[in-house]
C-alpha cells in the first residue's frame, strides 16, 4: 500500500488530492508542521532536507509532489488524469503543471514567511507587497487560459492538482482579485470537488 508522509498546510495536501481522486488505498504518517517532526534523524532519512510530501511505494521512496504525481499517474493508473503524448492538449498539460512550481509558488512561499512563519518584528512589508503583486501577475495567464473552460486543459487532470492547489492557496492569501472571475469560478469548482474536500480537511 502506498504510505504518504504529511504535515499539514504544505505540499502534501496535493497528493491527498490526486489519491482521493483516483480513490487508490493509502495510508498517511501525519506529522506536525514542526523542526521537532520534519529534521528528526528519522524524517530525514526519508528526505535529506526534511520536507514533505514523501510517498513510499513498497521499495520506492520519492519526494517533491510533482515529481510523486507524476509517478503515481504512471505506475498506478496507465496515464489517468492525463493526456496521451499524441494528444494535442498534451504540451498545455505540461505547461501548466510546472507553471505551479515556476511561477506561482516562489511568491507564495514569500507571502506565507512573511505572514505567517516569521515574528512580526522580523517581517518586511516591501518583500512581502512585492512578492504579492508578483503572485498576482502570476496568476493573470492562469485567468485568461480558464477562459471558456472549467479546467486547465478542459478535463480535469493532474496539472490541476498542481497548479489548482496552489491557485486555491492564493485565493485564500487574498492574491487573487475579484476582476480574476475565470479563476475565483475555478477555485470554487475545484473546492466543491470531494477529494479536494478530504485532502484540505487534513490540512
Amino acid at each position: 500500500m502506498l504510505k504518504l508522509h504529511f504535515a499539514p498546510n504544505s505540499r502534501a495536501g496535493r497528493i491527498v488530492w490526486l489519491l482521493e481522486e483516483l480513490e487508490l488505498p493509502y495510508e498517511i504518517n501525519k506529522m506536525a508542521f514542526h523542526p521537532k517532526d520534519l529534521k528528526s534523524d528519522e524524517h530525514r532519512a526519508r528526505h535529506p532536507l526534511g520536507r514533505v510530501p514523501v510517498l513510499d511505494d513498497g521499495d520506492v521512496s520519492i519526494f517533491e509532489s510533482g515529481a510523486i504525481v507524476e509517478y503515481v499517474l504512471e505506475r498506478h493508473k496507465n496515464g489517468g488524469l492525463k493526456p496521451p503524448v499524441d494528444d494535442a492538449r498534451f504540451p498545455t498539460y505540461l505547461q501548466w503543471f510546472h507553471y505551479c512550481e515556476g511561477m506561482v509558488m516562489p511568491p507564495i512561499n514569500t507571502v506565507v514567511v512573511q505572514t505567517i512563519l516569521l515574528p512580526e518584528d522580523r517581517r518586511d512589508a516591501t518583500v512581502l507587497g512585492q512578492a504579492q503583486r508578483l503572485l498576482t501577475k502570476a496568476l493573470g495567464p492562469v485567468n485568461e487560459a480558464l477562459d471558456g473552460k472549467d479546467y486547465l486543459i478542459g478535463d480535469f487532470s493532474g496539472a490541476d492538482i498542481m497548479l489548482g492547489h496552489a491557485c486555491f492557496m492564493s485565493n485564500r492569501l487574498g492574491c487573487v482579485p475579484d476582476e480574476m472571475t475565470h479563476l475565483k469560478a475555478y477555485v470554487e469548482r475545484i473546492s466543491a470537488r470531494p477529494a479536494f474536500q478530504t485532502a484540505i480537511t487534513m490540512a
